[in-house]
């Protein structure tokens, strides 16, 4: 089968199964992952969320494999999952199975209540998952398994072999009830359990598939991300093995193969979430750490925001001339008083302004008197001290004669000649960033429609993630469009402060 056939395979399936199973894309997607790439899945959650019932449906999407299925109990028995021991073979005084029809010659097995298994079967079915053998007797049979699917409400006791069968699941997915009304609905009055999937996939179709997936390349910025990951979990004491991660490859792999791609890229790095988590708790933690990694690649608008902050500061700086005495605004001084209950506000102490009402550089009280023209002023901290209620022009002129101090109105040539060429620079770079910023958005909308695996909320987030690289185009073209007002000499400079009669 050629792989555009395969993908348009996986996808009627898919939708097949999402029209009965609501609220499940994700644990769809990653058991037709699982049963392609030959690893095994966990379904782990409370009774009653059709667990079982949709991992034996997609089991039943393989034709010409065989399917073996049984309900684990504390008292299972190893001839109820390998085979009854041979008679025939007793009378020669031989030890074998009659394998055939039990787990070691299923292509696909369903266990359901996986970590119930015993000592009695767990030393070989650990090995028929790792190794995909079988001791029967004298003879170590190959066991043509592709995939097991587990189901579980809970998670395994503290017991090392059950840890160690839990390690063998490399994907899980913590199953939850249904959220939304009209899906519940569809599942109560709808028969899911007459559902027979009509599109089926071949054991063929799967040899195929990971024979072409060993060979794909990862591009550098997926084994970059990685890295990032392995670091970033080992800080929040989460531990993933070396092996796990030969096989999450060897996942990505397959998932980028059946889509088609010639490598894989960063947007196939989330379906890690799923492979990565050993507690239901971790979830959330490991999901936030791989969609920031994934949405982070392409244009990195972090170091021009930096820079325009940076001219916007050194700009301020030069017109924030230091005043010689502190100035404060009576009328807001009033307002807060009233608005606060007055003398009895923790903010005031005996008649002294609020520092957030008093000003010590020259920018900041241009700007309040253009935006309150009427306020007026108190030279010191001591509201209604002896310099009276001063308007702004009356202010000025009192800082003229007693401390010879003028209002800086514009930059000095040099520096604004200066601080022009360094914006026009940042300008130049603003507007490359926000067409390669236009680019990369249309370009990840394109990726993540033609990638079969990633769920629509995940689509949905990493789209919502990205948006902020917008978010942050928006607010450098603000600071510029503040820079070059300051540049201009702004209506804010034009204030005419003229003499006025000082008493």
């Amino acid at each position: 089968m050629k792989v555009l056939d395969l993908k348009n395979t996986i996808l009627n399936i898919k939708r097949e199964f999402s029209g009965y199973f609501k609220e499940r894309d994700a644990e769809i997607n990653g058991s037709l992952l699982a049963l392609l790439s030959g690893e095994h899945i966990l379904l782990l959650g409370p009774p009653g969320t059709a667990k079982t019932l949709l991992a034996s449906k997609i089991c039943e999407t393989i034709e010409g494999g065989n399917f073996f299925h049984y309900l684990l109990t504390r008292f299972s028995t190893p001839e109820e999952v390998f085979g009854p021991l041979s008679l025939k073979a007793l009378e020669k005084d031989e030890f074998s199975r009659r394998v055939e029809g039990y787990l070691p010659t299923a292509h696909i097995a369903l266990l359901d209540e996986i970590f119930k298994a015993n000592s009695s079967i767990l030393n070989s079915l650990l090995t028929v998952l790792n190794e995909r053998k079988y001791h029967n007797g004298k003879e170590v049979m190959d066991v043509p398994l592709f995939s097991v699917f587990g189901a579980s409400n809970e998670l395994p006791e503290e017991d090392e072999s059950l840890e160690a069968l839990y390690d063998r699941f490399l994907f899980r997915y913590s199953v939850d009830y249904i959220q939304h009304e009209e899906n519940l609905e569809a599942l109560i009055f709808e028969n899911t359990e007459d559902f027979l999937p009509s599109t089926k996939l071949s054991v063929e179709n799967i040899r195929e598939i990971q024979k072409k997936a060993r060979e794909m390349p990862v591009d550098p910025e997926v084994r970059t991300i990685i890295r990032e990951l392995r670091r970033e979990l080992k800080n929040s004491n989460i531990f993933v093995s070396d092996r796990r991660w030969k096989k999450i490859i060897n996942v990505l792999r397959v998932a980028s193969a059946v889509n088609g791609h010639t490598s894989v890229n960063r947007m196939t790095v989330v379906l890690l979430q799923h492979m990565l988590w050993d507690l239901p708790e971790q979830k959330e933690t490991i999901r936030k750490l791989i969609l920031d990694r994934v949405v982070s690649g392409g244009t990195d608008t972090g170091k021009l925001k930096q820079n325009v902050l940076d001219l916007r500061n050194s700009v301020y700086i030069c017109l924030q001339q230091e005043l010689p005495n502190t100035v404060s605004c009576n009328k807001c001084f009033e307002e807060e008083k009233k608005a606060t209950g007055g003398m009895k506000s923790s903010r005031f102490t005996g008649m002294k302004a609020p520092k957030s009402l008093t000003f010590n550089n020259a920018l900041d009280l241009l700007k309040h008197h253009m935006e309150f023209p009427t306020h007026t002023y108190s030279l010191g901290l001591d509201y209604g001290n002896s310099n009276g209620s001063l308007s702004f022009e009356a202010m000025a002129e009192q800082f003229r004669r007693r401390y010879g101090f003028e209002f800086k109105l514009s930059l000095d040539y040099g520096d604004k000649k200066l601080y022009e060429k360094e914006y026009e620079n940042l300008e130049e770079r603003l507007n490359y960033f926000r067409k390669q910023v236009q680019e990369e958005e249309k370009a990840l909308e394109e990726t993540l429609r033609e990638n079969i695996w990633i769920s629509g909320q995940d689509s949905k987030e990493i789209l919502m993630k990205y948006h902020s690289k917008n978010t942050d185009i928006y607010e450098i073209a603000s600071h510029l469009n503040e820079i070059r007002t300051l540049l201009e000499k702004p209506k804010i400079f034009d204030v005419e402060i003229e003499k006025a009669e000082v008493a």
